[in-house]
C-alpha cells in the first residue's frame, strides 16, 4: 500500500519535488524558499483556511536535493504532521521579536553552502508572504549567501498538471455544472441580483464544493458592464442578461469558468455577440497545440470573433488554472509564454454587444498532445433563455 498524505499519495508530492529540483540544478538554485498558500499547498498537502489570518509567516525550504523542510507556527505542526513532510521545525508565533526569522534563517544555513544561491518567487504573479523587514533579516543572517528570483523553478513545474490534479480539477468543474445548471431555479424576473448570487454559492456548496472563494458577475439590458463587482440589491428584469463566474474549491483546486441566462428573451445583438464566443471558442478548441504560445490563443481568438461579426472586448482571453483561481500564462497579446501539454486553461473570450455592455463566454479545459479536452461542460450555443 502507498504511503499516503493529505489529499493525494506522497509519491505525487515526492514526484513534484523531484521535478523541482531538476528545474532549480537548470537555475543554478542551491536551495528554494517558498511562503505562500499555494506554493507550500503544492508541495506538502498543507490545506487550511487558517491562511485568512495574516498574522503569522509560514516557510518551506526545499533542498537541492532530499526532502521539503517545513518552517511553521506552533499552531500548524498537527496538521503538517498529517502530511508526508517528517521534518518540522516550529516556533511560538506571533512574535514580534523573532517570528521564525532565527529558525529559518538556522535552516537556510544547516541545508547550504556559504556560497548558495537561495531561490524565491519574486517576478510577475508572486508575492512573498512574510514582513519585507523580516526577509532583510534572514537576508543579512544568512550572508553570504543570497536571494535571487526563483519564479521560473516554481512556475514551470506547476504549470504542468498530473492526471492526478486534472481529475481534481474537473471534478469541481463537475460540482459547478450542477450548480449552473440550478440557475433557473433561483434566478428569476424580480429576485435581487444578491439574493441571486448568494443562492448559487449555496447550490455550488450543496453540490460539494469545500468552498466558494470567487463568485462574480452581472446582470443588466443585453450585457453587462463589468465582470468583477459585487452584487447589489437590484432585482432581476425581463431583457437583462445574468452572468455568473464562478472559483469554487474541491481538495484544494479551482474551476473557473462563467455561463450566461437571458431574462425572457435574448435580444438579436446579444445573440449575435453570444454565437460568435461560442464559435470562438470552439475554433481554438479545434487549433490549439502544444508548442503554440499563449499569445497565439489570443490572436486565434480575436480574429474568429471578428469573423463572426463580433467585436473583441479588451483584456485577455484566458490564463492557467489550478490551485489559484488564475495562474500563468495569460492569453494575452504579449504573452509569449509556451504552451506544453497537460496545462490546464480557461478560454475566456469577451465581446461588445452595445458601446457599454460586454458578454464574457469562459470554459476550462486541458491541453493534450492532439489538442483541447473540455473539464467544463460545454455551454449551449444557444443562450439559455429563464421564463
Amino acid at each position: 500500500m502507498s504511503e499516503r498524505s493529505l489529499i493525494f499519495p506522497s509519491a505525487e508530492y515526492r514526484s513534484r519535488i523531484d521535478r523541482l529540483q531538476r528545474e532549480m540544478s537548470a537555475s543554478r538554485l542551491d536551495a528554494l524558499l517558498l511562503t505562500t498558500p499555494a506554493d507550500i499547498f503544492y508541495v506538502t498537502g498543507f490545506l487550511t483556511r487558517f491562511w485568512e489570518s495574516p498574522a503569522r509567516p509560514w516557510f518551506i525550504v526545499v533542498p537541492s536535493s532530499g526532502a521539503p523542510i517545513a518552517v511553521i507556527p506552533r499552531i500548524g505542526a498537527d496538521l503538517m504532521g498529517r502530511t508526508w513532510v517528517k521534518d518540522i521545525r516550529t516556533w511560538d508565533a506571533p512574535n514580534p521579536d523573532d517570528d521564525g526569522v532565527s529558525l529559518l534563517s538556522d535552516t537556510i544555513a544547516g541545508v547550504t553552502g556559504p556560497s548558495a544561491r537561495i531561490g524565491i518567487p519574486s517576478g510577475l504573479e508572486t508575492h512573498t508572504r512574510m514582513p519585507l523587514a523580516d526577509l532583510r533579516k534572514v537576508e543579512q543572517l544568512i550572508a553570504p549567501r543570497t536571494f535571487v528570483d526563483g519564479t521560473s523553478a516554481i512556475q514551470r513545474v506547476r504549470e504542468i498538471k498530473t492526471e492526478a490534479e486534472i481529475s481534481k480539477i474537473k471534478a469541481i468543474c463537475q460540482i459547478a455544472d450542477r450548480a449552473f445548471a440550478r440557475v433557473p431555479e433561483f434566478a428569476t424576473i424580480g429576485r435581487p441580483l444578491d439574493r441571486v448570487f448568494r443562492d448559487f454559492q449555496i447550490a455550488l456548496l450543496d453540490e460539494g464544493a469545500d468552498w466558494v472563494s470567487y463568485v462574480a458577475g452581472g446582470a443588466e439590458q443585453d450585457g453587462y458592464g463589468d465582470v468583477i463587482s459585487p452584487a447589489g440589491p437590484t432585482p432581476l428584469e425581463a431583457g437583462d442578461v445574468l452572468m455568473l463566474d464562478t472559483g469554487a474549491v474541491r481538495d484544494g483546486y479551482f474551476c473557473d469558468f462563467d455561463r450566461n441566462f437571458s431574462l425572457g428573451p435574448v435580444s438579436d445583438a446579444t445573440r449575435k455577440a453570444h454565437h460568435g464566443l461560442w464559435q470562438a471558442t470552439d475554433d481554438l478548441m479545434s487549433e490549439l497545440r502544444p508548442g503554440m504560445l499563449a499569445c497565439d490563443a489570443h490572436h486565434i481568438l480575436s480574429d474568429s470573433l471578428i469573423r463572426y461579426g463580433a467585436k473583441p472586448s479588451g483584456g485577455r482571453f484566458g490564463h492557467g488554472l489550478g490551485i489559484n483561481l488564475t495562474e500563468w500564462p495569460s492569453f494575452s497579446p504579449v504573452d509569449r509564454t509556451p504552451l506544453r501539454e497537460n496545462m490546464v486553461l480557461t478560454i475566456e473570450p469577451g465581446a461588445w454587444v452595445t458601446e457599454d455592455r460586454i458578454l464574457v463566454h469562459e470554459e476550462n479545459i486541458v491541453l493534450r498532445a492532439n489538442g483541447c479536452e473540455l473539464l467544463s461542460e460545454r455551454a449551449p450555443y444557444d443562450m439559455p433563455e429563464i421564463g
